[in-house]
């Protein structure tokens, strides 16, 4: 198998309230409107994709329950301390809950954790150590 990631697929309780946050909220583009089963959007090569959580749970031929730490965090790397600090400010202002406020990490970074309405932890960060190209995608050092 070749390294590479197509489609993350989050499995999400309310579509309409999900397709609305990433949507109309981050403002990420997509096809997708209410009436649909599924939305992908285009984040730089990779697909995000929302789908009923009962829905991906039967596909995958597991239970739907559970709760908890999901085991899996998203990153969205920026360019500046500065940067993650206004992300945060406009993540607030679209109801995103603020899980981590922006603080340095222990690894030398800074950054903050945010939800979206499923509960899926999404990290803002800066790494000095890596660059950022001007489509946002990073350059490994």
């Amino acid at each position: 198998m070749k390294p590479g990631i197509t489609v993350i697929t989050l499995g999400v309780k309310d579509f309409k309230r999900s397709l609305n946050f990433y949507k109309n909220g981050l403002g990420w583009p997509t096809k997708a409107t209410e009436t649909d089963s599924i939305a992908f959007f285009e984040l730089n090569g990779t697909r995000l994709a929302l789908y009923p959580k009962d829905d991906l749970a039967k596909d995958a031929n597991i239970p739907a329950g559970g709760s908890g730490f999901s085991g899996i965090t998203l990153s969205h790397n920026v360019s500046s301390e500065s940067e993650v600090d206004s992300l945060i400010v406009d993540l607030r202002r679209i109801g995103a809950k603020i899980v981590v406020e922006p603080h340095r990490t222990s690894w030398g970074g800074y950054g903050a954790y945010f939800s979206d309405p499923d509960g899926y932890l999404w990290e803002v960060v800066y790494n000095p150590g890596w660059k950022i190209d001007k489509d946002g995608l990073v350059k490994f050092p």
